[in-house]
């Protein structure tokens, strides 16, 4: 188990905007950053990051939180794992307190867990043979060498060898403790029946691992060296729990930071595209692996930058291919520009014979929007031919019609009515008719959903319990301004000194409240635990909550709705809330008095329609005078 010290010293190392920021495209907004958000579809940016208070909150989805609880959301990672994560960014080392764990606490471990650490271990497994046997460095190294690439390059992208022996890694694997269940279903061994011992998948290939976002190995990408052996070239992994190549891109780990900070990213095909560009210096790049462009790898790129500019290597069925990733792209929202390579050349080949320099302006000289590019393709193709010329144009049309901006299809139309000679009306109507197509293309199911149905709005009912409100508020302040101190005065009129949480826990005392929500009632059973510690108990120390409703809740409460525009710009100025404690405090505590008291007398009032006491009479009577005694002090606070 972590360490405290070690949780406290991540906490305290840790930027909760360079994490994010690795994920989610930020800009400045005051003091706090804002982007949009990756778990719900949005256009104008609602998800607010704060160095100051180390939180970020997305207003679109409800969620907040941490750097540490963002890892949590966005990798599907558990407390622990998302420790360990932060720390090795940080070069934070873990310390453990001892603890024994039981066989049925080893047993519990997810069998998704499972799946990362064997991953983990056959990467290792695959570059100790790259490196350090005869055999890897006989065939692999040298191979790697003949594409010119660089020892450091190669342990950046972790790539490896996998040997001749054909259950090398999986007696490794089986001697090591893991079950035959685990290997088979990481895809990296095979138990077919004539092979009980099992069968390396990747046997007598280099490995080049697959990586999630956050840089954990899902899979691997294997090419065999061997030509007179008749087997595909390349092999991949299978899809497994953790690994859906669809939703991942070859290199976006290691190429992250690039991708945000030159707000571009290059698209190639290959492993090796993406490598040799690393290798000249340019970063900015990963690869679709040689699968089509799926909409969940957009959306990675999405969280870096809206610009993307594919690289082709002049390939016609490859070309052809890229038509589709396009109109992807687009329907993304995406801005696009394309690069063909010299006959003969690939982003590979091109980034080894050039200097950095040279192929960064050729890259940057050479590429076109989407509509010049369909244009020279395609009317090359038409050559004279008035008919596929129309088809061209036609085909050209079509793919403004998966732009969602509207002024940027008008911009695109008018640049194509330009080229062409067209009248935009004509290119307006075609827009129109080619929106059809594409919407009776779509399945059932999507074109329904962008009906837009009149249904009757059912009568809202739900009343709102004011004592809930204000019990959600009180629990606010102290996580917000728990330490702030007042300056109050006793019945004898005698300063003494307190503060926002010792005053709310004695107000909640003195009426022996018991909390209405379980979360509020967690929270104060905590910080009731730190008075009695002699602690004050605020948002710092339920920021490293190990609780992700209480977490959100402490995200909730220092970052406010109104903190996500820049009133300022509109001369809107809103009074800061530090200067106004004193008087919230004591205005919330009293209302919240007021109406712990109604509900009282309301229960009260029940309790005599059913036994008729003088008694609880009484109570009602002198319970209604202090109401309206409380009536008479709010009267005068306002």
């Amino acid at each position: 188990m972590i360490s405290q010290k070690t949780i406290d010293k991540i906490f305290s190392t840790i930027r909760v905007e360079e994490i994010i920021g690795e994920y989610v495209q930020l800009k400045r907004a005051g003091s706090n950053f804002k982007g949009l958000s990756p778990f719900h579809e949005e256009k104008t940016p609602s998800f607010v990051v704060s160095p100051s208070k180390q939180i970020w909150k997305d207003f679109s989805s409800g969620k907040g939180g941490t750097a540490i609880t963002f890892l949590m959301e966005i990798e599907g990672f558990t407390y622990p794992e998302a420790l360990r994560h932060a720390a090795k960014k940080y070069g934070i080392e873990i310390e453990e307190d001892q603890v024994e764990y039981s066989e049925e606490q080893k047993k519990a471990q997810s069998e998704r867990e499972i799946l990362y650490k064997i991953h983990e271990v056959a990467n290792t497994f695959f570059q100790e043979n790259l490196w350090e046997t005869e055999e890897g460095k006989t065939i692999a190294l040298s191979y790697f060498k003949e594409r010119e690439l660089h020892d450091d390059i190669i342990k950046k992208f972790q790539l490896g060898y996998s040997p001749e022996k054909k259950n090398a890694f999986t007696e490794y694997a089986l001697a090591k403790g893991y079950e035959k269940e685990i290997l088979e279903k990481s895809g990296i061994s095979i138990f077919p029946e004539n092979s009980p011992s099992g069968i390396d998948r990747f046997r007598e290939r280099v490995i080049f691992p697959i990586h999630s976002f956050s840089g954990r190995v899902l899979g691997f990408g294997a090419r065999i060296l061997k030509s007179n052996v008749k087997t595909a070239k390349y092999l991949n992994s299978p899809e497994t729990e953790i690994y859906h190549k669809s939703n991942v891109l070859y290199g976006l780990n290691q190429s992250k930071q690039a991708i945000s900070r030159e707000n571009l990213c290059l698209l190639v095909e290959g492993y090796m595209d993406v490598i040799s560009l690393h290798q000249s210096g340019i970063e900015n790049v990963v690869a679709s692996s040689g699968t089509a462009l799926t909409t969940e790898q957009i959306k990675l790129i999405k969280r870096l930058t809206e610009n993307v500019t594919i690289l082709f290597d002049g390939d016609a069925a490859g070309i052809k291919a890229s038509f589709r990733s396009i109109d992807m792209l687009l329907s993304e929202g995406m801005n696009i520009r394309v690069v063909l390579f010299p006959d003969g050349d690939d982003p590979d080949s091109f980034a080894r014979k050039n200097p950095r320099d040279f192929v960064e302006d050729f890259i940057k000289n050479q590429a076109k929007d989407f509509i010049d590019f369909k244009a020279e393709i395609l009317l090359k193709e038409a050559n004279n031919d008035p008919i596929k010329k129309a088809e061209a144009i036609r085909d050209i049309v079509k793919s403004i019609g998966f732009v969602s901006n509207a002024l940027k299809q008008e911009v695109y139309l008018k640049q194509v009515s330009t080229q062409f000679g067209l009248s935009e009306q004509s290119l307006f109507n075609e827009l129109g008719v080619q929106k059809q197509v594409v919407q009776q293309q779509k399945p059932a199911e999507k074109r329904e959903a962008n009906v837009v149905k009149l249904e009757k709005v059912q009568e809202f009912t739900e009343t709102i319990n004011p004592l809930l409100v204000l019990e959600e508020k009180l629990v606010e302040l102290m996580l917000k301004f728990g330490q702030f101190k007042l300056f109050r005065k006793t019945p004898d009129n005698e300063n003494y000194e307190t503060t926002v949480i010792e005053e709310i826990i004695n107000h909640l005392e003195e009426d022996q409240y018991q909390p209405i929500s379980p979360l509020n009632q967690r929270i104060i059973e905590e910080i009731k635990a730190g008075i009695r510690q002699n602690e004050l108990r605020s948002s710092d120390f339920f920021k490293t909550f190990m609780d992700e409703e209480v977490v959100t809740k402490t995200a909730d409460a220092l970052i406010n709705a109104h903190e996500t525009s820049n009133w300022e710009k509109h001369n809107i100025y809103f009074s800061k809330e530090e200067e106004l404690v004193d008087k919230i405090v004591k205005d919330v505590i009293i209302r919240h008095k007021r109406e712990f008291v109604v509900k009282i007398i309301n229960d009260l009032k029940h309790q005599i329609s059913e036994e008729n006491s003088a008694e609880t009479y009484l109570k009602i009577i002198n319970l209604t005078k202090l109401k309206n005694k409380i009536d008479e002090n709010l009267f005068r606070i306002l």
